[in-house]
């Protein structure tokens, strides 16, 4: 990943995580939302079944914050961002998500919030993921 033709971030197998934060999340989201990328069974296990995680296979982590995740296309033709949180919430929790997945082991690299990314990614598999949990009162 680069900004400004300056590589920012870079890793080799893993997982590429889009981070989008509206105004319900907070710190105890981003922790639980952490444990749960570093924990899917999303990696062939010797059979080729998709039994392992990135904590398993030793993985790491881009961590990309992308507030156009929460962008609403419903009505009109211009998107409205109106359910993303603002920067000055969505920062501090995207860096929260991306440190806790440091403490549980696992290598990352982020990238510039609110920067214009340049993001290049090689799929090597069949899976994309949308992952939001519910709010807990």
């Amino acid at each position: 990943m680069s900004v400004e033709a300056e590589v920012v971030g870079e890793i080799g197998p893993g997982l590429l995580v889009l981070v989008g934060v509206t105004h319900h999340d907070d710190r105890g989201v981003a922790t639980r939302v952490a444990e749960k990328v570093a924990n899917l069974r999303v990696f062939a296990d010797e059979a080729g079944v998709m039994n392992r995680s990135l904590l398993e296979i030793g993985g790491q982590a881009l961590v990309v914050s992308q507030f156009t995740l929460y962008g609403d296309t419903s009505r009109g033709r211009r998107p409205s961002w109106i359910g993303a949180a603002p920067p000055e919430v969505a920062a501090p929790l995207v860096d929260a998500f991306a440190e806790y997945l440091r403490d549980l082991g696992l290598v990352v690299e982020t990238g510039a919030f609110g920067a214009d990314m340049q993001v290049e990614l090689t799929n090597d598999g069949p899976v994309t993921l949308s992952l939001e949990l519910e709010k807990r009162g």
